[in-house]
């Protein structure tokens, strides 16, 4: 399940804002497509939790929900107007987004042990990212202009191979796997979740709406805290979904090989989220989500500061990502599950998604993209300046954490 619910989303999101870019595309209009997810983000907390957490078994949500994002996916290649992208992507976005904290409640309910458990699930989704990135490296290979195979040395064949991308039309035409790769994993997913175990609404709840119950927990003051430091760390986040790819066009990286780049990040998390509850149980909260949101701050210093004699810095640099992504976001949903009610913790879960996947994004992308827009030199982003602003603010929301957050020490099951 987690495997294939991030190749969906790995799929696309990496790339996006190149296949936009080519579209001629700028980046307000870029802005609003990626914030189709934020939008998403908003029906996940509001609809997608309370039918979960209140009407609807998880499983059969999750299947249909997958159908229609899948199917909406596949319309993708074909618009290249604004308004009819922006609203199917809207659609796939409004369907897709609950699942993601459907998912981990999925997990959370049927876990043994979810504080040491859930890492070594949730890692799954981690190598579905990745394994759904490097074929790319292939399909946006230029064929035609290879040597002809046997001209030259294997090695010498294979390195211009690899080094050399797809441009113009042909660049564009290749892109548009993002979407049949999306689509058609979500379908396959659509089948297989008819097969996870039966996870029935709450019978007994406290309270007929659930967003609700989640939303008063925010009273206390640690939750509280979390909640303003997640969002910070949500808007940073997708300062690395919105601009690395360009970014890293710019100083040299050919096009093929960006998001395997990018993966590197994916692969450093496979290891952080396998020993999670380790530095759980060993730091506790605070200082686990300390340490992923340091590494924001650290990455994003190494952006402002690398240029092409830096691309493998930069590519280096993506090895934060992991730790980023697991020591933070990762631990902020275990702390949900341990600090939730059980029978709204499907709706808790879309509120930090809501987070996560929504304001978050939803500020950033407008950041981002009025950013990029305004710190340009010419045609060319000034890409150093830019990245200074994502790394004050993560050392804000460290701060911020560091003096304000107080949580006991993770329950030992």
């Amino acid at each position: 399940m987690m495997f294939l619910q991030y190749v969906i989303w790995g799929a696309w999101l990496p790339l996006l804002s190149l296949y936009l870019t080519k579209l001629g595309f700028d980046g307000i209009k870029i802005a609003w497509i990626q914030n189709t997810f934020a939008i998403g983000s908003v029906f996940a907390m509001f609809v997608g939790g309370q039918l979960a957490d209140r009407y609807f078994a998880t499983e059969k949500f999750l299947a249909l929900s997958h159908f229609v994002g899948g199917v909406t996916m596949l319309l993708l290649p074909w618009q290249k107007d604004f308004y009819l992208f922006f609203a199917i992507m809207l659609v796939h976005c409004l369907f897709y987004v609950p699942t993601l904290s459907m998912t981990n409640s999925m997990c959370f309910a049927n876990l043994k042990d979810p504080q040491k458990d859930f890492g070594f699930v949730r890692l799954w989704g981690t190598i579905g990212w990745i394994a759904v990135s490097w074929p790319f490296v292939f399909l946006l290979i230029d064929w035609k202009s290879l040597p002809e195979f046997g001209t030259v040395t294997f090695t010498q064949w294979l390195g211009k191979a690899l080094g050399t991308a797809k441009q113009g039309a042909e660049l564009q035409n290749a892109l548009t796997w993002i979407f049949f790769v999306a689509g058609g994993a979500s379908i396959v997913l659509s089948l297989f979740c008819l097969t996870l175990p039966h996870t029935p609404p709450a019978k007994n709840a406290s309270s007929k709406n659930a967003p609700l119950e989640a939303i008063k927990l925010l009273k206390n003051p640690s939750i509280l805290v979390l909640f303003i430091v997640t969002f910070i760390d949500a808007v940073v986040l997708y300062c690395y979904f919105f601009w690395t790819s360009p970014f890293m066009s710019t100083i040299g990286i050919p096009e093929n090989w960006i998001m395997p780049a990018m993966s590197i990040g994916q692969i450093a998390e496979i290891l952080t989220m396998a020993v999670l509850g380790v530095f759980l149980k060993k730091l506790g909260w605070k200082k686990t989500m300390l340490i992923g949101v340091f590494g924001q701050a650290l990455r994003f210093f190494i952006y402002s500061v690398s240029g092409p004699n830096q691309a493998w810095l930069v590519i280096l640099s993506n090895l934060i990502h992991g730790l980023c992504y697991a020591f933070f976001f990762a631990t902020v949903y275990i702390f949900v599950d341990d600090h939730f009610p059980k029978d709204a913790r499907t709706s808790a879960q879309g509120l930090f998604n809501f987070l996560i996947v929504g304001m978050g994004p939803l500020v950033g992308n407008f950041l981002w993209g009025a950013l990029g827009n305004v710190m340009k030199s010419g045609d060319k982003i000034m890409f150093g300046k830019l990245f200074v602003v994502p790394t004050v603010l993560s050392m804000l929301a460290f701060f911020i954490l560091l003096f304000a957050f107080h949580a006991e020490q993770p329950k030992k099951n």
